[in-house]
């Protein structure tokens, strides 16, 4: 066994092998309120959404979170973040312009920081030569500022880039960079020498439509990521200009014609086959013919605790998917069934950005969608791994959305308390609504939630530092601890204007602990892994907490692989399992807060 411990000792470890791997609203968002299911659905939907499990009800008599722990300042200006995003023209005219994109955090020197990918747009009328838009790498010098390498290091591609991921999809040790892109999309392969090498073409990848979300995950367990890619609209400008097909009516006043009007676009399953290139395998897994939902954001995660990574999309106006992973090669359709694929009263929302984690501690996956104004953003509580549950109501999360229109968002633990809690980024999508009186704003404030650990959330941002007192119009958002100080801060980026860096100011006044995986039968990165921890000391609630590794989430945005746990008080940590995607379940026992810990996959021997 392999353990590294980086800034204290060593773990006291105990390996076993694993099992073996036999197992075969009120508005509907954009464009107006629509259900397509049929009653029966409904009712089913209705009555398992407001039931209440045993695990709303938590001890918390000996612990009141405090939503003063949360404080957050914005130094993007004074870390060197000054690059401007711009999307399309300063009056947007078509969908595209109004969608802005995702942002990355990347540590492509393979250094312990956490460098910072920004994606820029474009614009059909053109730029003049030599200042044409194009994606910026910001490399993280560890004393709060960040030097752009973009020149040197090859990734300043000038299309109008839409989402990043970044995993190592070679296992040689270097964390590469997918992008998606209005047009070709680009994978640079990281060469280990501080510098990238496009290949999206060579391995197959550069899907040439409007791509949004991917997302990388070991669906088939040959050790190698796959890549799953969201596309969004079949959309093209007209050579003349817009004209009246490209504008709509809404609340009275013209804008842009939305998702409605355009057809959507299918998505791809390209799976590894460990040489460097993909295949396209769509429609040998079962997916072909049902995903041109319009998606956003897609995330690989194991709803229901299978050791099989299920594959769920937001999309924007058509049903939310879920597709559950049949250990095959195959994935099946359970979008309806699982209650994920719409709201409680079974209408249809604007999927926009998608967080996962396991708000409740008790060691499944829950959901979070955000959507468009005049709507709420929902909260799907996991239901032991049968359905989903649309728990928003009674989490207390319903109005504080309803004015906004949301993209980016993630469940973290920014107090390390040992609950997470929910960041979201705001900005609409239609400018027109700073000259109507309609009670909302183009620039938005963006949103924290703070976990009260009994299953509700209380909205704490204007309370959360001067980070939170500004309105922008944000898009996507990405999330890690950029200084290795022990808590996780934010970067989002702001359409037509610079990113915002949210450093946390308050989280490390808790105990905490940061875990890397390094796979050897699985891949490198350890993408797919089930990270359990098990803390007596922690607060009521909180002694048991479960991370699954991922890569690409929030909307359209890659954030720090790193499994990260809050602890409150506690000094010591009694054990943690984790089960790797090969099936090599690992356990330590007895070891120390505020470490990060780089753990090594073994054989599975014991």
């Amino acid at each position: 066994m392999m353990a590294m411990c980086i800034g204290h000792r060593k773990l006291d470890c105990r390996t076993y092998p694993g099992p073996a791997k036999q197992r075969p609203q009120r508005g509907a968002g954009l464009w107006g309120r629509r259900s397509i299911l049929p009653g029966m659905a409904v009712a089913w939907i209705l009555n398992t959404s407001g039931c209440v499990s045993p695990d709303d009800v938590r001890p918390t008599e000996s612990y009141h979170p405090d939503p003063n722990g949360l404080h957050f300042v914005d130094i993007a200006a004074e870390a060197g973040l000054d690059a401007r995003n711009v999307s399309g023209k300063a009056v947007k005219t078509y969908i595209i312009e109004a969608k802005g994109g995702g942002i990355g955090l990347v540590d492509y020197n393979g250094n312990g920081l956490l460098d910072v990918y920004l994606l820029n747009g474009s614009s059909f009328e053109g730029f003049p030569d030599g200042v044409k838009p194009h994606n910026r790498l910001f490399a993280n010098q560890g004393d709060g500022t960040f030097v752009d390498v973009t020149r040197q290091a090859g990734v300043g591609d000038t299309a109008w880039s839409m989402g990043c991921v970044a995993a190592d999809f070679n296992n040689n040790g270097h964390q590469d960079i997918y992008v998606t892109n209005y047009g070709p999309n680009r994978l640079y392969q990281n060469q280990g020498d501080g510098t990238f090498v496009d290949v999206a073409a060579l391995a197959g990848v550069a899907d040439a439509r409007w791509g949004t979300g991917a997302t990388f995950g070991d669906v088939d367990g040959n050790g190698y990521l796959d890549l799953y890619v969201v596309n969004y609209l079949d959309f093209a400008p007209p050579e003349d200009g817009p004209d009246e097909r490209h504008f709509a009516v809404w609340r009275g006043v013209q804008v842009f014609r939305g998702p409605e009007s355009f057809p959507g676009a299918f998505d791809v399953l390209y799976r590894n086959l460990g040489n460097g290139t993909f295949e396209d395998v769509t429609e040998q897994a079962g997916l072909a013919g049902k995903n041109a939902g319009k998606g956003f954001q897609a995330v690989f995660l194991d709803f229901d605790n299978s050791g099989r990574l299920d594959l769920y999309v937001a999309a924007d106006t058509t049903p939310n998917q879920l597709y559950q992973n049949e250990g095959n090669g195959r994935f099946v359709d359970i979008s309806l069934l699982s209650g994920a694929s719409h709201n409680r009263q079974g209408e249809i929302q604007a999927g926009m950005g998608v967080a996962v984690g396991d708000y409740n501690n008790n060691g499944f996956l829950d959901m979070y969608v955000t959507h468009f104004s005049d709507d709420y953003n929902t909260l799907y509580r996991n239901e032991q791994g049968r359905y989903y549950a649309d728990v928003t109501s009674e989490a207390g999360m319903t109005e504080d959305t309803f004015p906004f229109v949301g993209w980016g968002t993630e469940f973290v633990d920014f107090d390390n308390d040992g609950f997470l809690d929910l960041f979201v980024a705001n900005g609409h999508a239609y400018q027109i609504v700073d000259e109507v009186d309609i009670g909302m704003t183009y620039a938005q404030p963006n949103l924290l939630f703070h976990n009260q650990g009994d299953g509700r959330f209380v909205e704490v941002g204007q309370k959360a530092g001067s980070g939170f007192a500004t309105s922008k119009v944000s898009r996507g958002a990405a999330f890690g601890d950029i200084d290795n100080d022990g808590d996780i801060d934010i970067l989002v980026l702001n359409i037509d204007d610079t990113p915002t860096l949210l450093r946390n100011e308050a989280g490390n006044r808790h105990n905490w602990l940061k875990i890397t995986t390094r796979g050897t039968q699985s891949n490198r990165d350890g993408i797919g892994a089930r990270v359990d921890l098990f803390c007596s000391q922690c607060y009521p609630g909180a002694e048991r907490q479960t991370r699954e590794v991922r890569a690409g989430s929030s909307f359209l945005s890659s954030s720090d692989l790193r499994a990260h746990f809050g602890l409150g008080q506690a000094s010591q940590v009694d054990s943690m399992k984790i089960r790797w995607p090969s099936g090599v379940v690992q356990r330590f026992v007895d070891f120390e807060v505020n470490q990060w810990l780089v753990v090594v996959e073994e054989d599975g021997l014991p």
